[in-house]
């Protein structure tokens, strides 16, 4: 699978800004959404190639959305990695339950995430 269009999904502007930028500057096409519901119809609508979700958001969390995700056959052939402050094992087994594919910790480098795009590729 060739990566080129990344969604990235979170609701606090400055986690959102810093890992665009990331996914930006590692030369990927970059949709953003601040919530479940937009990115769920940004998934649907775009179709990336890979998802970076947050999972502590208004509205519907990154578990509820990526089990959406998950169970739509137009978006569950994309993968799902979560990005989250959440650094407990019970969360990582409970991503990977919901579909996600990997995860990464808060504050993560902006290796870390190329290296996950590259794991992807």
């Amino acid at each position: 699978m060739s990566i080129k269009s990344i969604l990235v999904v979170d609701d606090t502007p400055t986690d959102m800004t810093n890992l665009r930028d990331i996914v930006s500057d590692a030369g990927f096409r970059v949709t953003t959404a601040d919530n479940g519901r937009e990115a769920l119809e940004k998934a649907k609508a775009e179709g990336p190639d890979l998802i970076f979700l947050d999972i502590i958001m208004p509205e519907m969390d990154g578990f509820e959305t990526c089990r959406h995700l998950s169970g739509d056959p137009a978006t569950k052939e994309i993968p799902v990695v979560f990005v989250s402050s959440k650094n407990q094992k019970a969360d990582k087994v409970w991503a990977e339950m919901q579909g996600g594919q990997a995860y990464i910790t808060k504050p993560y480098t902006p290796d870390e995430i190329v290296d996950q795009i590259k794991a992807f590729q």
